[in-house]
């Protein structure tokens, strides 16, 4: 029995990370869903929640102004959540520009921001943007071109990180992006993707349905536009650049707060998860998501069962030293960094390592019933 334990846990980490991408890589080559894109100019409205972002807000709507994109079918609004540095005051100066203020009082979170202000936008595709988020310049109009086909709802683009310095959690970072995008062409290829990236996104208007306040809508607002039966497609050459974040603490309490509002979001929505509702969209939901977030049970799992069975032969043995290794380097590489003895496979043992403590640290607040509207925003 425990033999069975170790090899299923093995297994379900190794299908999580490694499986799911090659079954889906595999299935779009032979079931592939192109996206008809095409030369379109509709209304647009770029939506950029804030909350005391004077340092930044004034270069992100530079950005926005700047896109390749008719002045006339553009506009911007900055929904300030409560902010109480100079952010109101600073967006006040472009008003002339076409940027509206959104005030919301008290502060009531980023998911209630943007339903204060997607009522409010004239726009036929509503893009939602971070209020550090710095686009390329073609970077609206990639997005905007995959609505000239009828089924997309939803298009989500590329986040690149501004400031791959070598810290250790920004390497980690980055690399964990790559990974996740080479997953959403996969995923795009056979219908839709599961994981957006939330500062670099389009949808259609029409589509948008109100979220509680607890929900992200990073995760739950893409969902809600599968269940109306669009796709959700990803566009690698709509360009996002963000600072990562440079402190082990910063990435892992941003971690923990998306994992638990990524567990609520499931569990609202988890009639999607019902394999007769769409058998395909099903499947990659528990595989990219469910799973993954649960992934660190079978994690412990896979130790605490090749602990017990280290007296079953070297073979056993062998795989105890390398899981131990894998954490031991995880735990000791801010110490190794300094000492100028780093290295890269250590580098994403630990961003490994963290992303799945995080992810078990949010399944307990989850258990309790703990929620998180409001918090302070990222920084690099």
């Amino acid at each position: 029995m425990t033999e069975l334990v170790l090899l299923i846990s093995l297994f379900m980490v190794f299908y999580v990370y490694g499986g799911y991408p090659v079954l889906a890589a595999a299935l779009g080559l032979v079931a592939g869903r192109p996206v008809r894109k095409g030369s379109i100019e509709p209304m647009v409205t770029i939506v950029i929640a804030a909350y005391n972002e004077q340092d930044v807000i004034g270069a992100t709507i530079e950005n926005k102004l700047a896109l390749d994109y008719p002045r006339d079918r553009l506009e911007s609004i900055v929904v300030s959540d409560g902010s109480t540095d100079q952010t109101d005051e600073i967006v006040g100066m472009y008003a002339v520009r076409n940027v509206r203020l959104i005030r919301q009082e008290p502060r009531a979170g980023k998911t209630s921001g943007l339903n204060l202000a997607i009522p409010q936008a004239r726009g036929e595709i509503i893009v939602f943007s971070d209020a550090n988020s710095l686009y390329a310049p073609s970077g609206l109009r990639h997005l905007v071109a995959n609505f000239a086909d009828e089924e997309v709802g939803y298009v989500t683009g590329r986040m690149m990180y501004a400031n791959p310095d070598g810290t250790t959690i920004g390497e980690g970072c980055s690399t964990y992006m790559r990974y996740e995008n080479f997953l959403r062409v996969i995923e795009s290829r056979i219908g839709s993707v599961v994981g957006v990236d939330g500062g670099v996104d389009a949808m259609r208007k029409r589509l948008y349905r109100p979220m509680n306040a607890d929900q992200l809508p990073d995760f739950v607002q893409p969902l809600k536009v599968v269940e109306q039966g669009y796709r959700v497609v990803y566009e690698p050459e709509a360009l996002l650049w963000e600072p990562s974040l440079k402190e082990a603490g910063d990435e892992y309490r941003m971690r923990v707060r998306v994992s638990l509002r990524a567990f609520w979001a499931l569990f609202d929505m988890r009639k999607l998860l019902a394999p007769w509702h769409d058998p395909l969209f099903a499947w990659q939901l528990w595989s990219h998501k469910a799973l993954r977030y649960l992934c660190f049970l079978f994690l412990v799992a896979a130790y605490v069962s090749n602990l017990a069975l280290l007296g079953q032969g070297t073979w056993y043995v062998a795989l105890f030293l390398l899981q131990s290794a894998g954490y031991f380097a995880a735990v000791t590489m801010p110490y190794l960094e300094r000492t100028g003895k780093g290295c890269r496979l250590c580098t994403l043992a630990r961003y490994f390592f963290l992303l799945n403590l995080a992810a078990a640290h949010a399944f307990g607040k989850f258990l309790r019933g703990e929620k998180q509207i409001v918090w302070t925003p990222r920084k690099g």
